[in-house]
């Protein structure tokens, strides 16, 4: 196992997957996060049919069929297709990285129509760029990891705001392809590195474009409940972002379109009846929302310790409102923002981190697992 996590600085797709422990990582992204019944249905059997009946829900509010072996990737490739779920070729796929607020309204399809058609137009930009629409009843994308942001202003015009800039520029929906266009050529010119390069840290050093120093805030992040009945309809979380191809057939008997979103859950709109469905979370209360945990060991071929299992034994005695992220490795995929509580797995157990990334010096360190499921109480003093 490699001491030092490699960072990929892309993203899987369908055409261009990523190996893992556990065999390819197909992803697919739905166009506007949104899956049919019978889309969904669709996917559930081609999981279980070259996968292992795993599928992931992204933090870029995609899916992702897992345990794909090579010889098999050509058989799903070719049913996704026939499906109309997948780019026409990896340079189409690679760019469209949206995400959209599952809140939407007429003009937010519009956006993303508009910027759908745009992506082909755009310069060479690096392999995680990615989009935000939030323009819907609430702001609720802020802290889903984009580049360039279309939001709301407290008065409810469209913003354009980039990624790292508490301000953006006032816009209309006209003019948002030149500007787009001309941010993109900005950021390919100033923020790119050997292909690799994020907006946020482009503007941490002090690069900002001209015509951005207007101060015009977005409105406020509002605040909601990560699964349960919300806003009319009802959010299922998947556990730490995983759902067996079971749970998705499940989810095909609501005969409901539903809309993917990046915290890992899955919304139904327009419906407000309580639904139970195994392997899914409904209750707001879970402890199992209060952890973010990536694949660890040996789904990901990089972690040093398993993670998921660990959080299942340690959600239990998770106290009300604390957060906790377990990491198999110090790359910190499932939260690369400070957390205040960090299990960071290493070749000789666990790292603890108070208040920290992943990678961060730890205030304890070599826990072992049979200590910390022993004893899960040690994690939370001090």
């Amino acid at each position: 196992m490699p001491s030092n996590p490699i960072i990929q600085g892309w993203c899987p797709g369908a055409l261009r997957p990523m190996m893992s422990g556990d065999g390819l990582v197909v992803r697919v992204r739905m166009q506007g996060g949104r899956i049919t019944s019978d889309e969904l249905k669709t996917i559930a059997a081609l999981s279980d049919q070259f996968g292992n009946g795993v599928i992931d829900v992204t933090r870029r509010a995609n899916l992702q069929i897992r345990g794909v072996s090579a010889v098999g990737h050509k058989g799903l490739t070719s049913e996704l297709r026939k499906l109309g779920v997948i780019d026409a070729d990896v340079f189409l796929e690679s760019r469209r990285n949206i995400v959209m607020t599952p809140l939407r309204d007429p003009e937010s399809n519009a956006i993303l129509d508009m910027l759908t058609a745009l992506l082909p137009d755009l310069p060479e930009l690096s392999g995680k760029f990615g989009f935000a629409i939030d323009t819907g009843l609430h702001a609720v994308l802020q802290d889903t990891s984009c580049d360039i942001r279309i939001e709301r202003t407290e008065k409810g015009k469209l913003l354009l705001r980039l990624d790292g800039m508490a301000h953006g520029i006032v816009t209309s929906k006209n003019a948002l392809p030149d500007q787009i266009k001309s941010i993109a050529t900005w950021f390919a010119t100033h923020g790119l590195d050997s292909g690799r390069g994020r907006m946020a840290t482009l503007i941490k050093r002090g690069v900002r474009p001209e015509g951005f120093d207007a101060a015009t805030a977005p409105r406020a992040q509002h605040d909601f409940a990560k699964a349960g009945p919300l806003w009319g309809g009802m959010l299922m979380a998947c556990a730490y972002g995983q759902m067996p191809s079971s749970a998705a057939r499940a989810l095909v008997q609501l005969k409901s379109d539903i809309l993917i979103t990046p915290w890992r859950a899955l919304f139904v709109p327009d419906y407000a009846q309580q639904v139970e469905i195994k392997d899914l979370i409904s209750d707001p209360n879970d402890p199992r929302l209060q952890i973010a945990v990536c694949p660890g060991a040996p789904m990901c071929p990089q972690a040093l310790g398993e993670t998921r299992g660990l959080a299942n034994k340690i959600a239990p005695h998770l106290p009300p409102s604390r957060m906790l992220h377990i990491s198999g490795c110090a790359k910190g995929c499932a939260a690369h923002t400070k957390t205040e509580i960090t299990l960071t797995a290493q070749a000789n157990g666990y790292d603890l981190i108070h208040h920290g990334r992943a990678s961060d010096a730890a205030t304890k360190t070599a826990l072992s697992l049979a200590t910390l499921t022993a004893t899960p109480e040690i994690i939370f003093e001090g």
